[in-house]
């Protein structure tokens, strides 16, 4: 029993359907899951899935693979899932694995194998194969230097198969999972009312002299409680000067009176994530001058929502955000009229450093073209974001919309946001 709702096994098999007419003719596609990461001695991590592969199965565990082989010359070898198998030493450790026919109720894969079969059965497939597609991590915000599972397998394969064409099945997943399903926006819309319920409850709870590590405390009980796996991210808790470390994540410093409380959090849930900030004041009432700079950078916001639409690219929508706040900053007086369009700019960029929207979904920070068209039914955030080291003061504010022929939807609507709202609710 998990504790969240799977999605219908429907869903996942529509994706491998509308990944499947994407590839070329007599073409192989084989997807890893994620490995477990080690933390020490014998410890590791927390687990957590590829997206790509939990989007193609619903599988949410580890060492398991997927073969996807439509013009294969045996039909039940045209999708074959390979699950870890439960031995006695698994069951009394760690308990039962993800059997045969929970595989196939969770994915809709018929052809449900134990993974070490895995070789000798994507052996026979290769040499009927030309095309071979490889998952990567094609995330251009990726950075990391580890050699995870479907890199280590297609060297390999690389070796093993020199003579086969190799594609990249990056671009295809990030094509069909940056539009989202209504499976999928009710699932993020769940994550989005979890994390609203910790944020009322942080409205309720903070004051003067708390720990930012208490309100983070807050949060993660009301997830747990709530269904949710955990935290989409690690969470910032930024008090006064520390809201303007864009990814400060110590949260392990007092709160003061007078100063703002800058929360940049959100839930996980079935595998989704939601994306929140708010930024309160640590007594309760915000003064005349940090009202005026929420204000300002909630008036961005609420413009960039209406200006997120189809036929732009997510490039272009960042720049003009960026045009929009330089008048915002000169409004609230940190940046001088009379300068430079270019000198504007620049200090448009120290007061206001990050962009304003980027793609999510499985991941927070999702796959997806930034320099192509955006369509309905894209997810994306709105954050802008005013930081002020001098005055110790660092506002976002952020919520998660569904892009629309029309009126975007806000997954976040009904989260405290004016500072009527926030006021009223923390006295």
């Amino acid at each position: 029993m998990s504790r969240y709702k799977h999605l219908p096994n429907s869903f996942f098999t529509e994706n491998r359907k509308r990944f499947i007419k994407e590839l070329k003719p007599n073409s192989i596609a084989i997807f890893f899951s994620n490995d477990l990461m080690p933390r020490s001695a014998d410890g590791f991590h927390n687990y957590r899935q590829n997206p790509d592969f939990y989007y193609l199965t619903g599988i949410d565990q580890e060492d398991c693979m997927l073969i996807l082989f439509p013009d294969a010359p045996v039909a039940s070898q045209k999708e074959i899932l390979f699950l870890k198998e439960t031995n006695e030493h698994i069951a009394v450790w760690e308990g039962a694995k993800v059997n045969k026919e929970q595989g196939k109720e969770l994915s809709g894969v018929n052809n449900i194998q134990w993974n070490d079969n895995f070789n000798a059965s994507l052996n026979g497939l290769m040499f009927q194969a030309e095309h071979v597609y490889i998952n990567l991590n094609e995330n251009d915000r990726s950075g990391s230097e580890v050699a995870y599972k479907d890199l280590r397998f297609a060297n390999e394969l690389k070796t093993r198969f020199p003579l086969h064409k190799f594609e990249r099945s990056g671009p295809i997943m990030a094509k069909l999972r940056s539009i989202k399903s209504k499976e999928e926006i009710d699932t993020i819309q769940q994550a989005c009312n979890i994390t609203e319920k910790a944020l009322r409850q942080v409205l309720k709870t903070t004051k003067p002299g708390m720990y930012e590590y208490e309100v983070e405390a807050e949060i993660i009980s009301t997830f747990i409680k709530n269904g949710a796996t955990g935290h989409a991210y690690a969470p910032i808790i930024a008090g006064g000067a520390n809201a303007c470390v864009l990814h400060y994540v110590d949260n392990d410093q007092k709160l003061k009176d007078g100063d703002l409380l800058l929360m940049d959090f959100g839930s996980e849930y079935a595998c989704y994530a939601s994306d929140l900030s708010r930024t309160i004041p640590v007594n309760g009432r915000f003064s005349a001058r940090q009202k005026e700079v929420y204000n300002a950078c909630l008036n961005i916001h609420n413009e960039a929502k209406k200006m997120m639409s189809p036929g732009v690219t997510l490039n272009d929508f960042n720049i003009e955000v960026k045009k929009m706040m330089k008048s915002a900053l000169i409004d609230i007086k940190l940046i001088d009229k009379n300068l430079s369009e270019k000198e504007q700019m620049a200090l448009t960029q120290k007061y206001y450093p990050h962009g304003t929207s980027h793609f999510m979904g499985i991941d927070v920070h999702d796959i997806g073209n930034r320099y192509a068209i955006i369509q309905e039914n894209m997810c994306f955030t709105i954050e802008p974001g005013i930081y002020i080291p001098k005055e110790n003061l660092g506002i976002r504010i952020e919520n998660d919309i569904i892009v629309k022929n029309g009126d975007n939807i806000d997954l976040m609507k009904n989260i405290p946001i004016t500072i009527e709202e926030i006021e009223d609710l923390m006295n």
